[in-house]
């Protein structure tokens, strides 16, 4: 509980300060104040915050932050909140209604990105309160926001039932805590892993001295792709659990040995784990021109994580048809696409520093280690003789990683994208649009372990050599609570996304025959 002297807020005096430029989130019955320098240099990105302004945020704070943070954390409280016999009925992020703060000359003031976009309809893919974003002619000079604005659209969920699913997410956590899932495994987990990373090496370094180029570049690929899985632990800061130390482990294995960035990666997917699946603000399914999972991509709706509109241009209009088919090939290249959000990322600090502190030393770290990259990279091509081999070392290298990113597009491409307002649970959530791929156990450091998404995505800091422990006590609470778990094997999984692919994709054809149409009857009446 927070202190004596400090005050009961209700909803609606919290809704005024919001309204008023202030970023208020509530955790465990307390408000808490985001200052808008702790905004900016909130090491999981600012959109994280921005995503639970208003609402009750205890579960994925939790989730995401060790012990000594949420200490900090309540040192910004600022007063407890009044609750509902049915607990908190949330508001919804003014970021999620296409609301954020600019700075400007005179100070910080509302600006209008995008507008809402209501479903009027309900299927697999939507639900009737579910807010998308679109951009539609000039919202800059737009009033500021209103309650209504952030005031959510009518929901069937019972807030009494997500706030039990809260209580009894609350406790499942403690038990996995209380049953010391959170302590890494350094010799039995990541021994075996550290063995098999210096083998695939030396291997790789063998084959390149004997001129066995190819073969070297093989197994050059397979140890960025097993590498990936340990950065990924350390950008959850779920293997030593102290964040410096873990970031700059991070920045080793990404940056030098990898040439990405792992800041960037920490932003990208602690979006992802938030807002999951949901099209507006999801950036892990925000993949067009190439791939759309969902109708609403074929609406040009807006990104709130890029700060852009997701148009269906010419090369979505020709490609989305196809995705199904293109599947393995888009993604046998996507690492490409990896490095150019990586440099986008670190370079959009340089094009606004507006943080007390914009070249902090884990970005100037990250800056060297890709010049390191780049400089024993380009020096192990400049060891091979002729180009072609050249050409072929680089696409094995960065081609052979690519089973991982099937991997990821399966535990969500096939699941729910509806959002069911911010009244759902974090728990139902993550169930809902996660799922696991199942695995024989001898085969599992193909996947890293992360096949067991589900349970991943509830307790993302859990070390990954844990996680198959505590995915049984997650099928119990599933099972107790009458929730989904889904899993499915590896190639049942792959027909299921390609379903999904497929069926966008004649929808995709379908809007390209309506659009052809219209151009055909203006171009008659023109004539």
């Amino acid at each position: 509980m927070g202190k004596p002297d400090k005050p009961l807020w209700s909803r609606q005096q919290i809704a005024d300060h919001i309204l008023k430029g202030e970023n208020l989130v509530i955790y465990r019955n307390q408000l808490i104040r985001i200052s808008p320098n702790w905004l900016e240099e909130h090491p999981g990105g600012s959109i994280a915050i921005l995503h639970f302004v208003g609402r009750d945020a205890s579960d994925e704070i939790e989730a995401f932050h060790s012990d000594a943070a949420l200490q900090r954390l309540l040192k910004h409280s600022i007063g407890d909140i009044q609750v509902g016999e049915e607990g908190w009925d949330p508001l919804l992020p003014p970021i999620a209604a296409g609301w954020i703060r600019k700075v400007t000359p005179v100070g910080s003031k509302w600006h209008r990105e995008a507008e809402r976009m209501h479903s009027d309809h309900e299927s697999h893919f939507t639900s009737t309160s579910q807010v998308l974003l679109v951009k539609r002619g000039d919202l800059c000079n737009s009033a500021d926001p209103s309650i209504a604005d952030i005031t959510p659209p009518p929901t069937t969920l019972s807030l009494k039932a997500q706030t039990a699913h809260s209580k009894a997410y609350k406790a499942l956590h403690q038990r996995i805590t209380d049953a010391g899932l959170y302590r890494t495994r350094y010799i039995a987990g990541y021994g075996p892993e550290i063995a098999r990373y210096t083998s695939l090496f030396i291997i790789a370094v063998i084959a390149y001295h004997f001129r066995w180029y190819k073969t070297a570049a093989l197994f050059h690929g397979f140890l960025w792709h097993q590498l990936v899985f340990t950065a990924h632990d350390l950008g959850h800061v779920g293997v030593t659990h102290n964040w410096a130390i873990d970031r700059i482990l991070g920045i080793t294995i990404a940056n030098f040995m990898g040439g990405l960035s792992i800041s960037w990666w920490t932003k990208n997917h602690n979006t992802h784990h938030l807002v999951t699946n949901h099209p507006t603000h999801d950036p892990d399914i925000e993949h067009l021109p190439f791939f759309a999972n969902t109708p609403e991509f074929l609406k040009s709706i807006y990104s709130s994580y890029y700060g852009r509109t997701l148009p269906l241009d010419f090369l979505a209009r020709a490609v989305i048809p196809f995705q199904h088919y293109l599947f393995y090939v888009i993604l046998s290249l996507a690492r490409f696409n990896l490095y150019r959000l990586s440099y986008a990322h670190l370079m959009s600090t340089i094009a606004s520093p507006k943080k007390r502190n914009p070249f902090p030393w884990h970005w100037w770290l990250e800056v060297v280690g890709l010049c390191v990259f780049y400089y024993w990279y380009t020096a192990v091509l400049r060891g091979i003789p002729d180009w072609s081999t050249r050409i072929a070392y680089v696409l094995i290298t960065n081609i052979v990683p690519s089973p991982l990113h099937v991997q990821l597009v399966l535990s969500h491409y096939s699941r729910s994208t509806a959002d069911l307002g911010p009244t759902e649970s974090f728990t139902a959530r993550q169930l809902r649009t996660t799922i696991d791929v199942v695995c024989p156990p001898s085969l599992a450091f193909l996947h890293g372990g992360l096949h067991l998404q589900v349970t991943h995505h509830l307790f993302p800091r859990l070390p990954r050599h844990n996680l198959m422990e505590a995915s049984l006590m997650v099928k119990e609470f599933a099972k107790e609570w009458d929730l989904e778990y889904a899993e499915f094997g590896f190639v049942r999984g792959n027909q299921d996304v390609r379903n999904v692919l497929r069926q966008v994709a004649d929808q995709a054809k379908i809007v390209g025959i309506v659009a052809e149409h219209h151009v055909q009857e203006a171009m008659k009446k023109s004539t």
